[in-house]
């Protein structure tokens, strides 16, 4: 069974927030991945919508057997056990699961687009990412996470949790 190397974004910003990576990381490496590297844990300033509590990210590699499509339906799955509701665009929430990239796969389809359209844009997502790989290639723009992070022009508040 050929195994797919996948970048997926956890957020956080309500509740136990800690607690529920943990949950999140746990499920997927029960349900999805045969193997898992997980980047630090961050403290993020919101992105959006800025009037909410800042957000705990982390970005994991993972290597899977499943589709794609099989792969966002299971994360949708795994943020709703974890009690996700969705109300607001970029609005505070339990869990956020997103893949970042799937392999080096491009696609546009109703319900996913891969990579992440807007990964590039986003401090929160390139720091983690940076972390645990610094040197794979975005598909489409054809630079490295690094080359990504240093052209970035979002200025939002960043930090390593201890």
């Amino acid at each position: 069974m050929n195994q797919n190397p996948v970048f997926i974004l956890l957020g956080a910003n309500l509740g136990d927030r800690k607690g529920t990576l943990a949950e999140a990381r746990r499920l997927i490496s029960e349900q999805l991945a045969t193997q898992i590297v997980a980047s630090s844990l961050y403290e993020t300033a919101p992105w959006g919508v800025t009037d909410q509590p800042a957000f705990l990210n982390q970005v994991l590699k993972i290597e899977t057997h499943l589709s794609a499509q099989e792969l966002l339906e299971n994360t949708l799955a795994i943020e709703k056990k974890l009690g996700r509701e969705r109300r607001l665009r970029w609005g505070a929430r339990v869990i956020d699961i997103d893949i970042l990239y799937y392999d080096d796969l491009i696609l546009e389809i109703e319900t996913l687009s891969l990579p992440h359209p807007r990964l590039h844009e986003r401090r929160f997502t390139l720091v983690p990412l940076v972390e645990i790989a610094p040197d794979f290639v975005h598909p489409i723009f054809r630079k490295t996470n690094q080359e990504l992070l240093n052209d970035c022009t979002d200025d939002s508040s960043v930090n390593v949790c201890e």
